[in-house]
């Protein structure tokens, strides 16, 4: 699965697009920025017009693993669609950062009102989840596992 099958682009249909982007805002951020913090209320999510976004994990005793670098049209957040709404990393503008901003709670709403949307946009967030997991573990075993201990596909 490539990242650019996982832009909401690529991932949703014109008229579900339409409807998200209805409800979206224009957002910037600075280099340096915390967009979000692991452990907090994950009550947004972003899609990534332009500059560079990294996500990292917090590994005890040891600084924060850089998981994956976002750019163009990605999604930043997942854990705004799955209760408890927690964010299960963190996130750093690496690059000045453009990008549109969707509020959670209300994309929750029209989910719910519009099944087929609600399907459409849980589809998308599994398969950028499943993406996310994998290159966490990927990452984590290529920084702390005993050299020759790598997965192979």
């Amino acid at each position: 699965m490539t990242t650019s099958s996982l832009r909401m682009t690529a991932a949703l249909a014109a008229e579900h697009r339409a409807r998200l982007l209805e409800i979206a805002e224009d957002v910037k951020f600075p280099e340096g920025y915390h967009v979000f913090e692991e452990g907090r209320l994950a009550d947004r999510f972003w899609i990534i017009k332009s500059g560079t976004i990294s996500l990292h994990m917090a590994v005890p005793g040891r600084r924060p693993a850089v998981i994956e670098n976002l750019g163009f049209g990605e999604l930043v957040g997942w854990s705004w669609l799955f209760p408890p709404f927690v964010w299960q990393l963190g996130a750093e503008t690496m690059t000045p950062v453009r990008a549109q901003q969707f509020d959670a709670r209300t994309v929750r709403m029209l989910m719910d009102a519009d099944p087929a949307l609600g399907s459409a946009v849980g589809q998308w967030v599994g398969r950028v989840l499943a993406h996310r997991l994998h290159a966490a573990r990927v990452r984590l075993l290529d920084l702390y596992a005993p050299y020759g201990s790598g997965i192979t596909d």
